[in-house]
């Protein structure tokens, strides 16, 4: 026998007549044959849901009913969870209704984990959503992102990136000399240290095509990848993410240098030895390793990690695999 459906929008509809009843709070009260509905009137709103799914009951044959509560629009992830893009402005009370609706619809269906897209128009219902237990996962410019675990097993939601991608590019001309900066704000503002042009990736953006630009960006001078000669792993670096660094080189392809006036206090090509020669740089054991490395590569002593553009089984975009190509040319020979 069927006691209540607390806050379900509910469509209810039966083999001798049809009823539906929208923008009212529902409670169903049953006792014998006899059923009561009590409705209380509310705002009329844009639910802006489309799915409707059937609510098994215990009725009579005289009376038999179906009954259907409407559910957030959704689609199937690849691991067994759902992912709702909400777009139609609602009310709050409205949306916590139909999304404990959802929910339970989702748990009977064996899903997991949901994720919820909230565009910044819609910002107004996360804090509905973080009281019936989601969490933030991320966010973006024009979005949050939300999340929410169905089962009672632990889990398995991965978490939100965790690392920052960053690039440093070595490049030396034929004089032997160096294109290094010297930045105006940041860590190294003020201190009068000449460095490599550094910067970050984008999204999107592959690590031999953010070194390019970051040179082009910040000195003007036109470059080519030519390998990635290593990479380093700090922790807790930016808003408590690790950081990936790679050291890159590039050939130059032009020498006159248009600064960046907007981070760059200075560039120029430098010869190598007055650069390593810094009381900066002779003190920081990644930036002597960096020396060392760049000069091995001078001499011919060392190999780095070469870009070759590589196709993946479950996606038809260009991926780079960074490798060293000399070494696995000889292999196979």
């Amino acid at each position: 026998m069927l006691r209540s459906l607390p806050k379900f929008s509910i469509i209810f509809s039966s083999t001798k007549n049809s009823r539906y009843l929208a923008n009212a709070t529902q409670r169903f009260i049953s006792s014998g044959r006899t059923r009561r509905i009590i409705t209380r009137p509310t705002s009329r709103v844009k639910i802006g849901v489309t799915t409707a799914v059937p609510i098994r009951c215990m009725s009579t044959a005289a009376d038999d009913q179906v009954q259907r509560v409407k559910v957030l629009k959704s689609t199937d992830d690849k691991y067994g969870g759902v992912i709702v893009e909400l777009d139609q402005p609602m009310d709050s009370t409205t949306f916590v209704s139909i999304l404990r609706a959802s929910i339970l619809h989702w748990k009977q269906m064996g899903k997991k984990g949901v994720w919820i897209k909230l565009p910044i128009h819609l910002v107004g219902l996360a804090e509905g959503l973080v009281k019936e237990g989601f969490w933030f996962h991320h966010a973006e410019p024009k979005y949050l992102m939300l999340v929410y675990w169905i089962p009672e097993s632990p889990n398995t939601i991965p978490a939100n990136a965790t690392h920052r991608v960053g690039i440093g590019s070595f490049l030396m001309n034929e004089k032997h000399e160096v294109l290094v900066v010297r930045e105006n704000s940041g860590l190294f503002q003020g201190t009068g240290v000449w460095k490599f042009p550094t910067g970050v990736v984008d999204q999107g953006e592959d690590i031999c095509v953010a070194a390019v630009r970051e040179v082009k960006e910040e000195t003007g001078v036109d470059s080519e990848f030519l390998e990635v000669l290593a990479f380093r792993q700090s922790h807790n670096s930016f808003f408590e993410k690790s950081d990936l660094f790679f050291l890159c080189h590039l050939r130059p392809l032009s020498s006159d240098i248009q600064m960046q006036n907007s981070e760059i206090e200075g560039a120029q090509w430098m010869p190598f030895m007055e650069y390593a020669a810094q009381p900066f740089v002779q003190k920081s054991d990644i930036l002597k390793f960096i020396n060392d490395i760049c000069l091995a590569k001078i001499d011919g002593q060392y190999s780095g990690y070469t870009p070759v553009s590589t196709l993946s089984n479950f996606s038809e975009q260009q991926n780079y695999m960074y490798l060293n190509a000399g070494a696995l040319k000889r292999s196979n020979s």
